[in-house]
C-alpha cells in the first residue's frame, strides 16, 4: 500500500523504520510537527520522525495546522491508501480523515478502551496496572474511540518507569502496525468496535505541576507517581525553598518517618510517607547535575529532620 506516515517523537520512530523496511508497503511521505527550537542556541531541530524520513529521502510535510488547504491538497495528490499514525501530536479533522481509502490507523499505547488520551503509559503505571499493551485502531472524530484492528499485551514491572515501558511498547507496537496494515491490504483483517464492559478510562496530558510529589501519600503511591513521570516531565519536591528533581524511589521496610522527613544514613537517604519510608535514588538540585541522593545529602549538609515538601 501507499502510505503517508504521521508521527513526531522518538517512540514513533520504530514504526516508521519497520514500515520502510517492510518491503511490502511504500512510505511516500511523512507528516510531522514543525521543526522546533531546542538546545542552548534554540536552533530549529527536526523531529525524530522527520529526521529519519530525511535520511531515507522521504518527503516531509510539516503543516502548522492539519486543516490547512495546502496540506490537504498535497495529501490528496499523494493519494495514500492508508495513513498510519503514532504520536503525531495534533487532532485530525474529518476532511483529512476522509482522504485515504483505508483511513488513518493509529498505534495507541494502551489496551483500549482503557486509557484513551495523551498519556496512557503514565496513567497505567500510576494506577498500578499489572498489564498494559498497544492497540491499532481506525481514527474517528471521538478521541481514541475508533474500532480496533489488533492488540498486544505487555506486563508492567514494579520498577518500570514510563520511559522504559514506552520504549518496549514502541518496539513491539511497530510489528503490530506492520501486521495490521498487511491484514488491511489483503482483506484478512476487520476492525472491531471497542468493548466497554470494563468501562472507558482517560489519561490526560501530564503537566509539571502534576509531577509534584506529595509525601503525605502512601509509599506505593509515591513510588508509582515518580515512575509514571520519569523521564518526563520529571518528579520533583521542594527542600529549603528550592526544587529538587527526583529519580525513581523504592519503598523500604523500616521505622516510619513523618511524611516528607529526610533521614540520611551512610548508604541511603530515606524520606517518610504516610506508610513506610521510600529510599531516594538519583536527585538533581537546581543548577546541579544528577547525582546519587547520598552524595547530594552530604554536599548539601542535609540535617536530620529536614523535609521534602
Amino acid at each position: 500500500m501507499r502510505l503517508v506516515f504521521a508521527g513526531t517523537p522518538a517512540p514513533a520512530v520504530p514504526t516508521l523504520k519497520a514500515l520502510i523496511e517492510s518491503g511490502r508497503h511504500e512510505v511516500v511521505a511523512v507528516v510531522t510537527r514543525p521543526d522546533a527550537p531546542a538546545g542552548r542556541g534554540r536552533h530549529l531541530v527536526r523531529s525524530p520522525v522527520g529526521a529519519l524520513a530525511d535520511e531515507h529521502g522521504i518527503e516531509v510535510l510539516t503543516p502548522q495546522r492539519v486543516k490547512d488547504q495546502d496540506f490537504l491538497d498535497r495529501l490528496t495528490e499523494l493519494a495514500p491508501d492508508c495513513c498510519p499514525v503514532v504520536a503525531y501530536g495534533a487532532l485530525l479533522p474529518q476532511i483529512a480523515l476522509d482522504i485515504p481509502a483505508h483511513g488513518w490507523v493509529n498505534l495507541h499505547f494502551s489496551l483500549l478502551p482503557a486509557w484513551r488520551g495523551a498519556a496512557p503509559v503514565q496513567a497505567a503505571i500510576r494506577a498500578g496496572d499489572e498489564i498494559t499493551g498497544a492497540s491499532t485502531f481506525r481514527i474517528v472524530k471521538e478521541l481514541d474511540a475508533g474500532p480496533v484492528f489488533g492488540v498486544l499485551t505487555e506486563p508492567i514491572q514494579d520498577t518500570d518507569t514510563a520511559g522504559e515501558l514506552l520504549d518496549r511498547l514502541a518496539e513491539a507496537g511497530a510489528g503490530l502496525m506492520v501486521s495490521t496494515l498487511d491484514g488491511i491490504e489483503d482483506g484478512s483483517l476487520r476492525a472491531v468496535e471497542q468493548q466497554h464492559a470494563d468501562g472507558v478510562s482517560y489519561a490526560s496530558k501530564i503537566a509539571v505541576e502534576d509531577a509534584h510529589i506529595d509525601f503525605n501519600a502512601p509509599a506505593h503511591v509515591v513510588d508509582r507517581l515518580v515512575r509514571a513521570v520519569t523521564p518526563d516531565p520529571g518528579a520533583w519536591a521542594e527542600v529549603r525553598g528550592e526544587r529538587l528533581k527526583l529519580g525513581p524511589v523504592r519503598p523500604v521496610d523500616g521505622d516510619a518517618l513523618p511524611p516528607g522527613e529526610i533521614k540520611v544514613e551512610r548508604k541511603q537517604v530515606l524520606v517518610g510517607t504516610a506508610t513506610k519510608p521510600v529510599r531516594l535514588g538519583e536527585v538533581q538540585a537546581q543548577g546541579k547535575k544528577r547525582m546519587a541522593a547520598t552524595d547530594w545529602a552530604r554536599g548539601a549538609r542535609v540535617e536530620q529532620g529536614e523535609r521534602l515538601s
